[in-house]
């Protein structure tokens, strides 16, 4: 293997200091420009590579930030990191961005990896199963910023952006009953998580303010995985005596695989049972009918997680200031609950 080549070499071949070198590379305005094209022309001819790592451990910034999302495989995620990216690629930082696959270990694993790799930041949002938060000790400890987004947690003092899920639920079921339907099935998932807490939460209100008592038997919590809501639909709702009239699911994919069993069963959708789902995900537009939904603006909430970050490792903002950050959302009606129009 050759030599790596330094800029002690570039400073012994040019004749000039080793700092002369190092200001030259970095565009210093000190430096002549005849002599920074002399190290730039040397530099190329050598093959001469900036140790970047090295010159950020002395500047204690990677200029870094790292991401853990549960799963990377959802619309509404893809359009969250996208956001992120555009802003934090704009200010000269890069992601390392990881999945936990919605267990908590996974997610200690990442969080480690992502202290021992220096990253200025870290962005999170929570596994399935998280309940020990441990693992953000460190960043806290050592004063590196957290925002966390989407499924949050209050047990620790970090800044968080969300939607309001309450609302949200709300909404998904006051139009439901507006369609008539007096039966309401809500499939959610861990109610530890705030996100399907918050959005129950929503439902019951919803229930409460329009005289329908809630009922045990309506109410289905997992993880929503296609095996969950296979189960659910087929061993649950299906065998009953007395279906609901509608379904309010806490994703769209739980929704559209949930309408595609109810029609197998021969069901018709709205008719028999209206449906609602939550993200806005592409599924739910190619749906027959089509699934209202509620519009989760993830690009939106990307950067805005994005330059609440930036705006801190800047020094234009101060993370040590708590706070949640609320986005809206909105109820998008389609085909698939609107009973009144058939």
């Amino acid at each position: 293997m050759k030599k790596e080549i330094t800029i002690y070499d570039l400073a012994e071949k040019l004749n000039i200091s080793a700092t002369t070198v190092s200001r030259g590379l970095q565009n210093h305005p000190a430096i002549n420009i005849n002599t920074k094209k002399k190290i730039f022309d040397l530099a190329k001819e050598l093959g001469y590579q900036s140790n970047k790592f090295a010159s950020s451990l002395r500047k204690q910034k990677t200029h870094t930030i790292g991401v853990i999302v549960p799963r990377l495989n959802s619309l509404f995620m893809s359009s969250v990191l996208s956001g992120i990216e555009k802003v934090v690629n704009n200010a000269g930082y890069n992601l390392i961005i990881s999945q936990s696959f919605e267990q908590e270990e996974k997610e200690k694993t990442n969080a480690i990896t992502m202290y021992n790799n220096r990253v200025d930041a870290l962005i999170v949002s929570l596994s399935y199963d998280s309940a020990d938060f441990t693992h953000f000790n460190n960043f806290i400890n050592k004063g590196i910023p957290i925002v966390f987004f989407d499924r949050v947690t209050d047990s620790l003092p970090v800044t968080k952006v969300v939607i309001d899920n309450f609302k949200a639920g709300y909404d998904a079921t006051m139009h439901l009953i507006e369609q008539n339907c007096k039966s309401i099935m809500h499939i959610t998932g861990n109610l530890t998580r705030n996100v399907y807490k918050d959005r129950y939460e929503g439902y019951r209100k919803a229930l409460a303010d329009s005289y329908i008592p809630f009922s045990d038997d309506l109410f289905i919590t997992n993880d929503l995985s296609e095996q969950e809501i296979y189960n659910a639909v087929t061993n649950n709702i299906l065998k009953r005596k007395q279906l609901p009239d509608g379904l309010f699911a806490t994703n769209d994919s739980a929704a559209a695989y949930a309408l595609t069993l109810f029609k197998e069963a021969g069901l018709k959708v709205p008719e028999d049972i209206a449906i609602v789902g939550f993200n806005n995900d592409f599924i739910s537009k190619v749906t027959e009918p089509a699934i209202t939904t509620i519009n989760y603006p993830g690009n939106e909430m990307g950067e805005n997680v994005a330059r609440i970050l930036i705006n801190h490792l800047d020094g234009e903002g101060d993370l040590s200031l708590t706070s949640t950050v609320i986005l809206n959302s909105e109820l998008i009606v389609r085909g698939s609950s609107l009973k009144s129009k058939v």
